[in-house]
């Protein structure tokens, strides 16, 4: 009787079950939030836009979904793989700065090996998507993993960091080329260039609000080599360099009027951001670095979209 009693009633731990699955589904969520927040994934905005822009000049019009998709998948791949071995790399510097202590490695929210993890899948997810586009570049794939995995050390050792991370975001351009024409054509140049000094640009601007730290920490950047002061002025010097570089763009690929607009917009939006900041006032200095260059990047895919003769 008792046996068919607990039968009738079945198992009280059975009732559980969902909520217990609805539990983990959550954690995982939880996780997965943790980490796309720690690897900054909605900074993919400033650099996935102009591997589109190489794609279709290269291709004068749609590239086709193969292209588009792998191309999507390899960028993801490598900024995450970039971008988690950032985070290892600095986890015990970001635990001293004030600024970044709160960071999730140096909080124990996640730990050095997800992240290691998470890098070597981003990697390895890139080179199969390069294998999946064209001959050059699969072949190209570990050289970019070279610079995706080295730029990050680089602040330890020189104070051209800026440009190796401009450098680094431009392999967007040269890689969206590459993906359709399977060469690197002097337009794909000039376009990794315009990257090159608008991300060097801005990240010197960004590298202001640690000169203090960097300096008593023994790293590498030019507002603490030559001060606040020059590195906004080199800053300006960058992306004065990025309106020519997008100005030949547009000149050599031959882009329609509607180009010349969004172009002129994007000069307005690079003077903006440099009224915002001042070198004893940088109060506004994320709004000058997250917004204002967000919106560059789009407006020149928008720009680059309405100038071609479809």
């Amino acid at each position: 009787m008792a046996g068919r009693d607990r039968d009738e009633r079945g198992d009280p731990r059975a009732g559980d079950a969902p909520l217990e699955g609805l539990r983990v589904l959550s954690l995982a969520g939880t996780k997965v939030a943790h980490v796309l927040d720690a690897i900054k994934f909605e900074h993919t905005v400033f650099a996935l836009p102009f591997a589109y822009i190489a794609m279709v000049l290269a291709a004068r019009g749609w590239p086709g979904w193969w292209t588009v998709v792998w191309v999507t998948v390899a960028m993801a791949g490598g900024r995450t793989c970039a971008m988690a071995t950032n985070r290892v790399i600095d986890r015990f510097l970001d635990a001293l700065n004030p600024r970044t202590a709160a960071r999730h490695l140096p909080r124990g929210v996640l730990r050095a090996w997800e992240l290691k993890a998470l890098a070597a899948a981003g990697a390895a997810l890139m080179v199969v998507a390069a294998g999946m586009l064209n001959p050059l570049c699969l072949a190209l794939a570990p050289l970019a993993l070279v610079f995706l995995l080295g730029y990050s050390y680089t602040k330890y050792v020189t104070w051209t960091s800026h440009w190796i991370l401009g450098f680094t975001d431009g392999i967007a351009a040269g890689g969206g080329w590459i993906a359709v024409t399977g060469r690197l054509d002097p337009p794909a140049l000039t376009l990794w260039f315009a990257l090159t000094v608008w991300i060097a640009g801005f990240d010197l601007i960004y590298a202001c609000q640690d000169v203090d730290f960097d300096r008593a920490h023994g790293l590498h950047s030019v507002p603490a080599r030559f001060g606040i002061a020059a590195a906004l002025t080199m800053a300006r010097l960058n992306h004065a360099l990025t309106a020519v570089a997008l100005a030949a763009l547009g000149w050599m690929t031959g882009l329609g009027p509607l180009y010349w607009v969004g172009w002129l917009v994007i000069v307005a939006l690079l003077a903006y951001e440099h009224s915002l900041v001042r070198p004893h006032d940088l109060s506004r200095l994320n709004i000058a670095f997250f917004n204002v260059n967000g919106y560059i990047a789009v407006i020149a895919f928008i720009a680059v979209l309405a100038g071609l003769e479809w």
